[in-house]
């Protein structure tokens, strides 16, 4: 075709030319190549043989299917927490039934011993749980049931179960291309049927440790009280010797006084009857007595009698 001034139309014609090779290179490249991402590995499997080489992250050229087909496994690490038996019922040692239920982490790091023994995640997880349901079983059954459930946590020994566990699935996972991070124990549960002895067991442990801690305080009371008793025994018994010391003191003044009185009788006994009226009389008080008897006598004494003697007068 021509336009106007008689010039052939191909403007149209070279871009459907150019689409088509566009197009073209576009499905080219979907056949010849294929891209795998950074948390991926992949295999070239060549006329059913398996590359012992995985490829990482990138795009790579490859021949199309049925001469080459490619498989890409995720690197990263998967919870896996059963699919057949996630909780079911595990003997203890000593014969009772508990509902356990555990989980693993772990990632494929051998793609090539993975891929010729297990094919697939699909595969690889059935796999997986067979053997997570064995090396429970096994391993709970060498433990008693107080070491897991106890009120005490030194007696528990889960942590040890969890390990023998991991040791174990990871001597098997690895010759399968797999490794083991972790194993953990997700739940354990008691059966109905013997809640109540576990109840009854749990609480005559409980009083039986509150028995010990009650007797451990009372042996620390009486500790304490005789300490105090030894304490005040021995700060009475230091007061009571310096109290004797002060009553020798106050004796041996009272025996020089004693000695200045026994210079005047008469003196010292008119002294007493004072003091001893003082004392009786301290207060406002109204008194009916006999003068007659001492000290009140001193009350009917003349001006005479209550002079001293001469002698004792100070000239």
């Amino acid at each position: 075709m021509t336009d106007d001034n008689g010039n052939t139309k191909i403007t149209r014609h070279w871009a459907t030319m150019l689409l088509g090779v566009i197009v073209a290179a576009i499905f080219l490249t979907v056949i010849f190549s294929y891209q795998v991402e950074d948390r991926e590995t992949a295999l070239v499997i060549t006329l059913d043989k398996v590359s012992n080489n995985p490829v990482g992250a990138g795009l790579h050229f490859r021949w199309p299917y049925p001469i080459q087909k490619i498989e890409k496994f995720d690197n990263r690490y998967r919870v896996f927490d059963g699919n057949v038996g996630r909780l079911e019922e595990t003997l203890t040692k000593d014969g009772h039934n508990v509902i356990v239920g555990i989980y693993t982490i772990y990632k494929i790091i051998d793609p090539v011993a993975f891929f010729k023994k297990l094919v697939d995640v699909t595969n690889a997880e059935d796999t997986l749980n067979a053997w997570m349901r064995s090396v429970k079983t096994e391993t709970f059954g060498r433990y008693d049931f107080n070491q897991l459930v106890n009120v005490n946590p030194k007696e528990m020994k889960l942590s040890e179960i969890e390990q023998e566990m991991l040791a174990k699935l990871r001597v098997t996972a690895k010759d399968y291309g797999m490794e083991i991070k972790s194993v953990g124990i997700k739940a354990i549960n008691i059966p109905e049927t013997i809640t109540e002895s576990v109840f009854t067991r749990m609480k005559n442990e409980r009083a039986k440790e509150a028995a010990t801690f009650r007797a451990r305080g009372k042996r620390e009371a009486e500790k304490i009280r005789t300490e105090a008793d030894t304490k005040s025994r021995k700060v009475l018994a230091e007061a009571e010797a310096e109290a004797q010391i002060i009553r020798s003191k106050g004796d041996a003044e009272a025996a020089q006084h004693y000695a200045v009185f026994k210079q005047d009788p008469e003196l010292a006994i008119f002294l007493r009857k004072l003091e001893s009226l003082r004392r009786v009389m301290q207060d406002k008080t109204t008194l009916i007595l006999d003068t007659n008897s001492a000290p009140f006598d001193i009350l009917k004494m003349d001006s005479d009698s209550l002079k001293p003697p001469a002698e004792n007068i100070v000239k």
